[in-house]
């Protein structure tokens, strides 16, 4: 990709445009940015920034805290993230590794997640890497192109909201780390803030989804722009994500349950305008997983289902999805390395419960 700085302050206005980027990109999870987006607002006021550096820039040997949010989606209406919470698993693996970090980096460019690092780099002034483990959002710490790659997911560090970190110093796979960091996460209210296992800058040139802090600052300002400009912002998101608009409605009915530390169930539309021969549901698992024009899959994990408002291009989550809401669904390219046989098997359709072969809704075109 062109026109990537090595290094660029970002400012609030790129914060705005990131904050709405990622939450289109986080296909309903990954938290709602706005709160962690008016964290990194106050502490740039108060003298705190975050320089964005290409992955591309990173020597081998870096150091890279992946930083992340964990649990269900929905509880953060009521416990709002704290900047300073999402720095003490950073420094409790820093102690645990007896040494500091060199960077940070999002598990996940989605929704909040994507903001998310750039809290721990205004109070640390270590510098964001473009590039995160997903280029959307997942509901599990294996879901992710390092996990994809054979890479372990420990040690893994934990904080809640209280005074209480965990440290997992070994497991066996990275699917222990999801089981054993799961449950602990419900324990405390199903929300934690964690510190993955580092990566080097060899693995993540190697093997991370580059660039999407930048793609997610693209998105957004296409969809500023355009309601600047008083044109469809979805149309907008389109052409700026390569994407497909698979439907337009109004939800008509929304079956969530928070369980185990996640958010699942599904939203009803019922079309509108060309659509109207047919209602849509979308499933989610903190994120949209499967959708079905009637009675049909017509889209998949890992291809991105993204659900938003059809007025604003707005992202919405399935933690606020709600009844009335006119709504288009859209799907974006996923990643090419979840496209293979080992991330199918981590993040296809079967991954989530469903018993679908995956066929992207782009090998139709």
């Amino acid at each position: 990709m062109t026109g990537i700085n090595p290094t660029r302050e970002l400012s609030t206005a790129d914060m705005d445009a990131l904050a709405l980027g990622a939450w289109i990109l986080g296909t309903g999870g990954g938290g709602d940015p706005y709160h962690k987006l008016q964290n990194v607002k106050q502490l740039f006021k108060a003298g705190g920034s975050a320089r964005l550096i290409d992955p591309l820039s990173l020597d081998d040997g870096a150091l890279v805290a992946v930083v992340s949010t964990m649990g269900a989606p929905l509880v953060a209406q009521e416990r709002i993230p704290d900047a300073y919470h999402a720095l003490r698993p950073v420094r409790a693996m820093e102690e645990h590794l007896g040494r500091p970090f060199d960077a940070v980096i999002s598990m996940e460019i989605g929704g909040g997640n994507g903001v998310h690092p750039m809290m721990v780099a205004a109070l640390t002034g270590y510098p964001v890497v473009d590039a995160d483990g997903m280029g959307r959002a997942y509901p599990e710490l294996q879901m992710t192109s390092f996990a994809v790659a054979g890479l372990s997911c420990a040690p893994f560090a934990l904080s809640d909201i209280r005074a209480n970190d965990v440290v997992i110093s070994q497991a066996v796979d990275t699917g222990w780390v999801e089981r054993i960091s799961r449950r602990v996460t419900a324990e405390c209210g199903s929300t934690a803030a964690i510190c993955m296992a580092p990566r080097t800058g060899a693995e993540i040139k190697a093997h991370g989804i580059l660039h999407t802090a930048t793609q997610a600052i693209a998105l957004g300002e296409a969809v500023m722009a355009a309601r600047r400009a008083h044109t469809d912002p979805v149309a907008a998101i389109l052409e700026a994500g390569g994407g497909l608009r698979l439907f337009s409605g109004k939800v008509i009915d929304v079956d969530r349950r928070a369980t185990e530390g996640f958010l699942r169930g599904l939203a009803r539309i019922e079309g509108l305008g060309a659509d109207t021969r047919a209602d849509f549901t979308v499933h989610f698992q903190n994120e949209f997983s499967v959708g079905y024009r009637g009675d049909d899959p017509v889209v998949m994990t890992p291809d991105l289902i993204c659900v938003v408002d059809s007025v604003s291009g707005d992202g919405i989550g399935t933690d606020v999805i709600r009844y009335g809401q006119r709504v288009d669904v859209l799907a974006l390219p996923g990643p090419a390395c979840f496209m293979s046989e080992a991330g199918l098997a981590t993040v296809g359709p079967r991954a989530f419960g469903f018993d679908l072969d995956f066929q992207s809704v782009f090998s139709n075109e």
